[in-house]
């Protein structure tokens, strides 16, 4: 038996369906090579800056103006709705491989910022299809479970993904980061349109049942606390790999390591959320998340002059975020009665507002003060994450506490 189905047998056993099973790693294997494209640009900002001769807080500017277009992720769910499983998840990594290899190779900003923004779009679909392929095969009582587990490629994108692409960025530049990136997206679309059966359930088939269910209004309350849980993480994202440049002169291949190390914690969360959501519930597990990363950003707030700790308080900021995020998927995914894609759309949305607003307001704040009122910042949002969650239970009348 191959490690990676010893590995899926340890978290999903034979009440899970054969389908469930047999393609969940694969897929959180492709998804690991999108999460890595999607999250190298971050903590290597100072360099594309530099490359591009633009302020650190020009470039996040632009970045804003790419995640407001994601305003589009209920566009996209409905498309997703409509197609195979496969189609959206095949064409997705396509559509992002060759995105990437737009950005590595953009002689210009705007062109970067194309690449960036078809990079989402793609990500976006991909995330949406494997989401929606979730709901087709798992109940929802069961499902926090299931999504865990693949989530754990957004911590693998990070401890695997971009500390490869930064080694590769150290030897030569970011560009070959970003190609190297491209490769293996590519790959992985090649397995993942061999393998999935062709088959799967295509939302076409519920088309009119969908459009008779609008989203709930409690429901944006999910897509509330999803703007602040994003924008809380878009704080850190966007000023850690400057901040260890500038503070303690960290090389790309230091910001690498600290990636890795970052990857290590998000992963334990993963892993852990995956044991743990649909025990302790969906939205209690969200509140708990979040509220690791309020007393972490306070406490970065003004122990940020100390790397060791400065660290550490990082990688707690990103593990509560790890672990909210796995529990609020989920809870998007099932808003919309018989309409997964364009529920987790809508919601998506909501994050990608979260991460544009931040975007521009964590670089400039940062180049004026540093990573001290980013983090303030970031301590906020997931204050505002947690009343948003409290008040979609109140609404929803279930007990989170």
């Amino acid at each position: 038996m191959s490690t990676q189905r010893r590995l899926i047998d340890r978290f999903l056993d034979e009440s899970y369906s054969p389908e469930t099973r047999r393609h969940v790693g694969t897929l959180t294997i492709a998804r690991m090579t999108t999460n890595g494209c999607f999250r190298f640009a971050p903590p290597f900002l100072a360099s594309i800056s530099n490359d591009f001769n633009i302020s650190l807080s020009r470039l996040g500017l632009a970045l804003m103006f790419t995640e407001i277009t994601m305003a589009i992720a209920p566009i996209l769910g409905s498309y997703v709705d409509r197609v195979h499983r496969r189609t959206a998840m095949a064409g997705g990594l396509i559509g992002l491989s060759g995105a990437t290899a737009l950005a590595a190779a953009s002689p210009s900003l705007w062109v970067f910022m194309i690449g960036i923004l078809l990079l989402g779009v793609c990500k976006f679909i991909f995330d949406m299809g494997l989401t929606a392929w979730v709901n087709d095969h798992v109940d929802y009582e069961r499902r926090g479970r299931v999504i865990g587990l693949t989530e754990t490629s957004w911590a693998l994108g990070l401890l695997i993904g971009v500390t490869s692409m930064g080694l590769v960025a150290s030897a030569t530049s970011w560009r070959w980061g970003y190609a190297a990136g491209a490769l293996g997206v590519a790959l992985m679309a090649v397995v993942v349109a061999t393998r999935l059966d062709g088959h799967d359930v295509v939302g076409s088939q519920r088309i009119q049942q969908t459009q008779k269910h609008p989203m709930p209004a409690e429901g944006f309350w999910i897509v509330g606390a999803m703007f602040f849980l994003m924008a809380a993480s878009q704080t850190m994202f966007v000023t850690f790999g400057s901040w260890l440049d500038d503070e303690f002169g960290f090389t790309e291949a230091g910001i690498s390591a600290v990636a890795f190390g970052l990857g290590a914690f998000e992963l334990f969360a993963s892993i852990t959320s995956a044991r743990r959501t649909d025990l302790w519930g969906k939205e209690r597990s969200a509140i708990l998340g979040a509220g690791l990363i309020v007393p972490a950003g306070l406490l970065l707030t003004v122990g940020h002059n100390h790397l060791i700790s400065g660290l550490i308080l990082l990688g707690i900021y990103l593990l509560g975020f790890e672990f909210a995020i796995v529990s609020l998927l989920p809870l998007g995914a099932n808003l919309i009665t018989n309409s997964p894609a364009r529920g987790l759309g809508i919601v998506l949305a909501g994050g990608a507002l979260g991460r544009a607003s931040m975007s521009v307001i964590a670089t400039a704040t940062y180049d004026s003060f540093g990573i001290n009122v980013p983090a303030f910042i970031g301590a906020c949002s997931a204050l505002c994450t947690i009343l948003c969650m409290m008040a979609y239970s109140r609404t929803t009348k279930e007990s989170v506490l």
